[in-house]
């Protein structure tokens, strides 16, 4: 017989936007036995019925959920079913026990916590720290109760809703608004229905369970809304709690009210954001970032782009847009590369030629990431920054057709570059600016010098952002005279950022030469006599439009740490930087 919970999740799955009825299509199939619940499953029988579904094949792309592991006396932290292959959504999973990246951590589900009167207590708490779990061990229950400070809470008659102090009987988990801290330590089980308590009711979780994995852990950053502690630090608590601002508490407060609000409120949000998670590991090109899984939108509302943590997040990497005319050769070589480099999220290839079409599909290279082809009504230089809707990424990597020399490690080390300075151009062609005191005039220079200001941006990293101001905000007609003249779109955009940011771009890597291998001078733009003096002309004229020089030189370019040591190849992080 199903209960009531099952039955809630078959809802939602068999209404959900991803479900299919054809098992042969779907990616996951969960089997409609109710296994939430360990405590009324008789595990031999179970299993049996598990290994003679249909499609079952040892549980493999099978899903099975659990909210409540183990039973007595051992309480094991996964359920003790025969699972063999299947992926496991469970609550009070250990470091021992989960799989990252292939079970999801679900928190045990608190129904006193979905049925709270909220209040705002945020700033008149009468309580500093708390503790009001039950079944605790008396270890645990022993080392509270020497603690100066701390308020320890005692289940009354039996009754869940209820705890009782010092004779006083309070509602549970009413008093949780009351409080400040809430200490929750392991029980019996390792994870506890305190926790989703604890949030709801605006008091800050300060956890000491150690190999505990946190719900939902693989994307919510818990250091966020609560406090984690070893267990052995448990007698130095109040001390460490003492410590913190009112500020930080505010917002510990306020990111614990809101985690609970969006995933953990009620059994839908729980099962939704766990479904969630799945489908973007089979999909993770259409993953969210940091900030959408951990910070409320209100929060930042229309801020600049660019007002970033100082880090940018590793995931989802970034997009590779390659702008080509007809050179498929040394294209579909430039895409083998691309697609080698760890962080590669997609490639966007835009086909700028309107009088050939593209190769058909079935003559491109294959492999995983996903690459997507637009054709261009124009062919224009600026059609590389257009702010496409298929850039899902903050990161931009704006790379030339026949720039097939850079290894994956140099581009991933690039990009990783670009992670620490996300509102800089970071790459590998540089050139400087230099005043010429004979014509008064700027000069354009290619030539090795201890100095760069321009990365250009056939082979450079950049923030998409990038990519809407130069196609709507840049200053005068700069866009119309390069697409005009074919020439300088690399110029434009490094003044453009140089403008906005007051900072000079990043060269990485030593490399300088960039010269296409396999084509002859007189196919490449570079190669034209009057192609130097046309940049030298592009830099006077952005100059003379912006009232002002802003490129920045600077003497410094970045490299691995352990580039030139002598060290053992396995160990370095990027140990192919190429060549000069």
């Amino acid at each position: 017989m199903y209960s009531l919970r099952l039955l809630q999740h078959i809802s939602l799955w068999t209404e959900g936007p991803s479900q299919n009825s054809d098992p042969e299509e779907a990616c996951i199939l969960v089997p409609s036995i109710d296994t939430l619940n360990q405590n009324r499953l008789r595990l031999r029988e179970v299993s049996q019925a598990l290994n003679s579904l249909p499609y079952w094949r040892g549980g493999e792309n099978h899903l099975i959920w659990n909210f409540i592991p183990g039973s007595p006396p051992d309480y094991n932290t996964v359920i003790d079913l025969n699972i063999g292959k299947a992926l496991v959504a469970g609550a009070g999973f250990s470091s021992w026990t989960y799989r990252p990246g292939f079970d999801v951590s679900l928190p045990v589900f608190s129904p006193l916590a979905a049925e709270l009167n909220r209040i705002d207590h945020s700033f008149e708490r009468k309580w500093f720290v708390v503790n009001a779990q039950v079944n605790l061990h008396p270890d645990y229950e022993r080392e509270l109760s020497l603690l100066p400070d701390l308020v320890q809470f005692h289940m009354c008659n039996d009754d869940p809703t209820t705890r009782c102090y010092q004779g006083k009987i309070y509602r549970y988990p009413d008093l949780l608004q009351k409080a400040t801290f809430c200490v929750i330590v392991r029980g019996a089980r390792l994870a506890q229905q305190a926790l989703l308590d604890a949030l709801s009711a605006g008091c800050i979780p300060v956890i000491a369970a150690d190999s505990l994995v946190m719900p939902f852990q693989d994307v919510i950053d818990w250091k966020r809304a609560a406090i984690i502690l070893l267990e052995s630090d448990l007698s130095g608590i109040i001390e460490k709690l003492s410590s913190i601002s009112d500020e930080r508490k505010v917002e510990l407060q306020q990111q614990g009210t809101w985690l609970f609000k969006k995933y953990f409120e009620s059994i839908e949000k729980i099962t939704l954001t766990a479904l969630d998670i799945i489908n973007y590991r089979v999909y993770p090109q259409n993953s969210p970032n940091y900030e959408d899984w951990n910070i409320p939108q209100s929060w930042f509302g229309a801020r600049n782009p660019l007002r970033l943590q100082l880090t940018a997040p590793r995931s989802p990497g970034f997009t590779a847009v390659v702008l080509t005319y007809d050179r498929v050769e040394s294209l579909f070589l430039l895409i083998q590369q691309l697609s080698r480099v760890p962080s590669l999220s997609k490639i966007l290839v835009i086909w700028n030629n309107q009088n050939k079409d593209p190769p058909p599909p079935s003559v491109w290279p294959k492999f995983s990431t996903p690459l997507e082809l637009i054709r261009t009504k124009e062919n224009k230089l600026s059609n590389r920054f257009y702010p496409y809707d298929q850039i899902e990424t903050e990161a931009v990597l704006n790379i030339d057709d026949d720039i097939v020399m850079l290894t994956p490690d140099e581009l991933e080390f690039g990009f990783e570059v670009w992670r620490e300075f996300p509102d800089r151009i970071v790459g590998f062609p540089s050139r400087t600016h230099v005043w010429d005191n004979a014509t008064n005039q700027w000069k354009y220079e290619s030539e090795w010098t201890n100095k760069i200001s321009m990365v250009l941006t056939g082979a450079a990293f950049h923030h998409k952002y990038w990519n809407y101001l130069y196609t709507t905000a840049m200053p005068g007609d700069i866009k119309q005279w390069v697409d005009n003249h074919m020439n300088c779109e690399d110029i434009a955009m490094n003044f453009l950022v140089a403008n906005v940011t007051r900072k000079a771009p990043i060269k990485v890597t030593p490399r300088k030469k960039f010269k296409c291998p396999e084509c002859t001078n007189t196919e490449m733009l570079s190669a034209d006599l009057t192609h130097m003096v046309e940049r030298s002309h592009c830099i006077n004229k952005f100059a003379a439009i912006y009232g002002s020089m802003p490129l920045i030189n600077v003497e410094f370019r970045a490299d691995p740490v352990l580039f030139k040591d002598n060290f053992p190849e396995k160990l370095k992080r990027y140990n192919d930087i190429g060549s000069l």
